[in-house]
């Protein structure tokens, strides 16, 4: 039933195509990558696999195409780790080989790429980036229980077969390393009512986005909790631009706060249409808010809190900064990056426990150490935080909390 399933969610996948749940989005300017990354149906490199060695891993991303503004940071991130790695002898003096495939965040292609992969010889994938390829690749990955990492799927169906039902299995062998949409929701609340004193908010969603959805679901969840007033709620479809009546109608409540668990485009739209409304409360996001500042006014984005994967700026990233810089020719452009580069970590040390078994890499044996490796880290650090993994393979982490200031992102604080 799994290779049914499989094949159904890759034709929802490509026909629904879902954003990235937890796009933080970053500027909308992409970073080119190490090298022009091939189409699902050629990997990066070719040959023989699995040579006496390597250790052959799989990478798929969409680095072309509408949403490549992910993809790009994400190869980037995961590209840069796997290559200082490798110039530091790799894994007990194995080379980490890379094969790379543009999957251009469509289900149907990442599962392509996952087949021509798993015909070369791999042990393990990092992918994908937009939450319906995750989900498709997720479910081709389980039915054969390779290991898999994300960087960027919030959804929480990535790691769980039905999302509605607590009890739902798990897909074991899959992981990530940015954390799930719920957790910003609630995140969001408790910041607004325990930090910021927030007594009442109101809300603008996108109705039929995951992500979207999660958030506001999470939050009014977690306000009612907390005694956090929900006053006035809208929504709007997707490919709207005009705000202007729900936010009339959420100025008129006067709230505290505003949350709008949407993405920097539209956000900074809903901002300055709700400036011009005349609510003058702080407006609220989630990572897909990373970016925002290319997108309204820096006086009416003055004092947005959004809470981010990724803390810029800090002692605790500036090596892997200077590094992406000197490798990628500019700055970090979002999130998205550092996740992949700790994602990339995860994996290769999940890797070298595997190795240090004395496994033969590709083997069940093999595969099922990486597995149970992933899911033991207590507390390793990578660079955007801490990782300890709950039991649905989900990250254990705190936030950081992004304030804008005079037009910049702030790093404030880990929240």
């Amino acid at each position: 039933m799994k290779k049914f399933r499989a094949l159904s969610l890759a034709l929802v996948a490509a026909m629904c195509f879902s954003l990235l749940a937890g796009c933080g989005g970053g500027s909308s300017a992409s970073p080119s990558p190490s090298a022009s990354a091939p189409t699902a149906s050629q990997p990066a490199e070719t040959g023989s696999v699995g040579e006496s060695g390597e250790i052959t891993i799989a990478l798929i991303t969409n680095t072309t195409g509408d949403y490549a503004q992910y993809g790009i940071p994400v190869h980037n991130g995961a590209k840069l780790y796997i290559d200082q790695l490798n110039a530091n002898g790799g894994i007990n003096g194995k080379t980490i080989k890379v094969l790379e495939y543009d999957d251009k965040a469509d289900g149907i292609e990442t599962v392509n790429a996952f087949n021509l992969a798993m015909d070369n010889g791999i042990t393990a994938v990092i992918g994908s980036v937009l939450t319906g390829a995750t989900i498709a690749l997720a479910d081709a990955t389980y039915e054969v229980n390779m290991p898999q990492i994300t960087a960027s799927a919030t959804a929480a169906g990535v790691t769980m077969i039905d999302p509605e039902d607590e009890n739902s299995e798990i897909r074991t062998n899959v992981f990530r390393s940015c954390f799930i949409d719920p957790f910003q929701g609630e995140k969001m609340a408790d910041y607004a009512y325990n930090k910021l004193g927030a007594r009442t908010a109101g809300i603008l969603f996108e109705t039929g986005n995951d992500y979207s959805e999660g958030l506001k679901d999470a939050f009014v969840k977690k306000a009612a909790e907390l005694g956090l007033e929900v006053v006035a709620t809208e929504a709007f479809a997707t490919g709207d631009k005009d705000y202007k009546a729900q936010m009339t109608n959420i100025a008129s409540k006067n709230p505290d706060v505003v949350f709008c668990p949407i993405y920097y485009g539209e956000a900074g739209l809903a901002i300055t249409q709700g400036r011009q409304a005349g609510i003058t409360a702080t407006f609220l996001g989630g990572d897909g808010f990373g970016g925002i500042r290319d997108y309204a006014s820096p006086e009416d984005l003055e004092g947005t809190v959004y809470c981010s994967g990724y803390a810029p700026g800090t002692e605790s990233v500036a090596q892997f900064e200077a590094d992406y810089q000197a490798t990628y020719g500019e700055p970090v452009p979002n999130m998205f990056a550092p996740l992949a580069y700790d994602a990339a970590m995860l994996m290769c040390n999940a890797l070298k426990s595997a190795e240090d078994a004395g496994l033969t890499a590709g083997t069940d044996e093999y595969k099922q150490a990486v597995i149970d490796a992933l899911a033991a880290n207590d507390g390793t650090e990578g660079i955007t935080g801490s990782y300890t993994f709950d039991p649905y393979n989900n990250p254990i982490k705190s936030a950081a909390m992004i304030q804008l200031q005079g037009g910049e992102e702030k790093f404030t604080e880990l929240y």
